[in-house]
C-alpha cells in the first residue's frame, strides 16, 4: 500500500494527461518490446552469420597466401578478392598489429566476427570497425613475419538493417502519438468547457452563453442534460421572483393602510403597540423577500473581501461594538458585491448582537478566500449548529442576548455563501463564544 500511495502521487491528476498515458504507454512499450525482440533475435543473429561468412572469406585469403607467398600470386589474390568477395588486400609491416583503434572501442557484435574469425584461422587477429567511412580493417598475422590487411565493407559484417528499423519504430510511435494527442485533445475539451460552465454556474458567474455540444455521445448527453438542468433552475428563479413581487405587492399595500389609519388615530399606548407590530412585520417583510430572492440579479464581479470587512466593520463598530479586523493574503474573488456584503453584515452583524468583542479574519488562499467572523458571546452547543441556519430559526433560550432579527441572518448568509460556490460552518471560537467560518472559492 505505501508503494501505490507513493505511485499515484507521479501520476497525472487531469483526464488529458491519464488518457493519454493509457493510450500512449502501451504503444510505447510494445515498439520498445517489438524492438528488443528484433534486435536479440533478428539482427544480431544476421549480423552473427554475416560476420561468420566474411570470417570464411578471410580465412581463405589467408590461407591461399600463405601457400604461395609470391607477388603474381598475391595479385591474383587481389584480383579475386576484389571482385567477387569485395576485400582490399594489402601487406604491412607486423608493427601495424599493435596500432591503437581510431575510437578506442567497438559494437558489440565485434565479438561475433572476432570469434569466428579466430576459429577460422586459428590466431589472433587486430580487428577495428570504429575508423571513419564504410569499411572495417582486419590484419592477419602470416608466415614470414609479415601483416595481412583487409578491408571490408560494413554491410558485409553488420546487417544494416537494425537501425534503420529502430528509426522507423520511433518514428511510427512519435506518429501514432501525435495523433492521440490530438483526438484525445478533442475529446477531453468538451468536457473541460462543460466543467468550467459548471463551476461558473455554482459560483453564480454564469453569463447564460450557450454551451457547445460537441464531442462522444456521453459528453453531449451530459451537456444536454447540464443545459436543461440550467434552464429549469432558471426558471425556478423566474417563478419565485414573480411570486416574491405579487407577495410584496399584496402584503405593502394592507400594511401601508394600517400605518395611515394608526397615524390618524388618538395616541394611546394600544396604537403604540400596534405600531410596532407593523414595523416588525415590515422588518419580516423584508428580510424574507431578501433571503428568498437571494441577489441573484446583481452582475459578477472582482470583489475584495478584506475591504468589505472593513467596511462593515467600521459601520458595526460605530454602534457600540468592538471589531476588529485581521488580513493575509490577496482577498479578492470574483462575486456579487451587494450580496457578499450582506452576507458578512449578518455574520458580524449576530456576532455583536451575542458578544461585546468581535474577531475578523481573512485568509487568502491559492484557491479560496476565507472569512472567520468570532465573538466572545456564549454560543451555541454544537448539536444546533445546523439548526441555526434554518430559515426564522431563533435560538433565544440558547443566545438569550438576541433581541432583534427573525431568524433569518445565518440563513441569507449561507444562501449568498452556497450560491458563490462556497459555504459557512460554525464551530467554537477560542473567544468562548461562536466563529462563522466562510469559504468561498475562487480561480486560480
Amino acid at each position: 500500500m505505501r508503494w501505490s500511495f507513493r505511485l499515484r502521487n507521479f501520476l497525472p491528476k487531469g483526464l488529458y494527461w491519464r488518457t493519454l498515458l493509457i493510450i500512449v504507454a502501451p504503444l510505447a512499450l510494445l515498439q520498445l518490446v517489438v524492438t528488443l525482440v528484433f534486435l536479440d533475435d533478428h539482427w544480431q543473429a544476421t549480423s552473427k552469420r554475416m560476420s561468420q561468412g566474411v570470417a570464411g572469406d578471410v580465412a581463405l585469403i589467408t590461407t591461399l597466401y600463405e601457400r604461395d607467398p609470391s607477388p603474381d600470386n598475391f595479385d591474383d589474390l587481389r584480383q579475386l578478392a576484389l571482385a567477387p568477395l569485395r576485400l582490399e588486400i594489402s601487406l604491412m609491416d607486423a608493427a601495424a598489429l599493435d596500432a591503437p583503434l581510431c575510437r578506442g572501442s567497438g559494437s558489440s557484435l565485434d565479438r561475433y566476427f572476432l570469434r569466428s574469425l579466430t576459429l577460422d584461422i586459428g590466431r589472433e587477429v587486430w580487428y577495428d570497425s570504429t575508423c571513419p567511412g564504410n569499411q572495417v580493417l582486419i590484419r592477419v598475422p602470416v608466415a614470414g613475419g609479415e601483416v595481412l590487411q583487409l578491408k571490408a565493407f560494413r554491410d558485409r559484417v553488420q546487417a544494416r538493417s537494425g537501425p534503420l528499423f529502430v528509426i522507423w519504430i520511433m518514428g511510427a510511435t512519435l506518429f501514432f502519438s501525435a495523433i492521440s494527442v490530438v483526438f484525445i485533445r478533442n475529446q477531453v475539451r468538451p468536457i473541460e468547457q462543460l466543467a468550467d460552465a459548471m463551476e461558473r454556474f455554482g459560483r453564480g458567474e454564469d453569463d447564460g452563453a450557450r454551451v457547445r455540444v460537441r464531442g462522444a455521445r456521453e459528453v453531449r448527453g451530459a451537456t444536454h442534460a447540464f443545459s436543461e438542468m440550467r434552464q429549469r433552475v432558471r426558471r425556478l428563479i423566474d417563478q419565485r421572483s414573480q411570486l416574491l413581487a405579487g407577495v410584496s405587492h399584496d402584503l405593502r399595500t394592507p400594511l401601508t393602510r394600517l400605518k395611515l389609519q394608526l397615524a390618524l388615530m388618538p395616541p394611546s399606548p394600544e396604537i403604540e403597540e400596534a405600531k410596532r407590530d407593523l414595523t416588525d412585520m415590515e422588518e419580516t417583510l423584508e428580510e424574507y423577500l431578501a433571503f428568498a430572492k437571494g441577489l441573484n440579479e446583481e452582475a459578477p464581479a472582482l470583489v475584495d473581501l478584506s475591504d468589505l470587512a472593513r467596511e462593515i466593520a467600521a459601520g458595526t463598530a460605530r454602534g457600540g461594538a468592538e471589531v476588529s479586523v485581521e488580513s493575509d493574503g490577496a482577498a479578492a474573488t470574483p462575486g456579487r458585491a451587494r450580496a457578499l456584503k450582506r452576507c458578512l453584515t449578518n455574520l458580524i452583524d449576530n456576532a455583536a448582537a451575542h458578544g461585546d468583542k468581535v474577531r475578523v479574519a481573512v485568509q487568502g488562499e491559492m484557491n479560496a478566500v476565507t472569512v472567520s467572523v468570532e465573538d466572545d458571546g456564549p454560543g451555541i452547543p454544537e448539536e444546533l449548529y445546523e439548526e441555526a441556519f434554518r430559515p426564522f430559526s431563533r435560538l433565544d433560550e440558547t443566545r438569550s442576548r438576541n433581541q432583534k432579527g427573525v431568524g433569518l441572518g445565518l440563513a441569507i448568509a449561507r444562501d449568498v455563501a452556497r450560491s458563490h460556490g462556497g459555504d459557512i460552518a460554525l464551530s467554537p471560537s477560542p473567544l468562548g463564544g461562536l466563529r462563522a467560518t466562510l469559504r468561498l472559492p475562487r480561480p486560480a
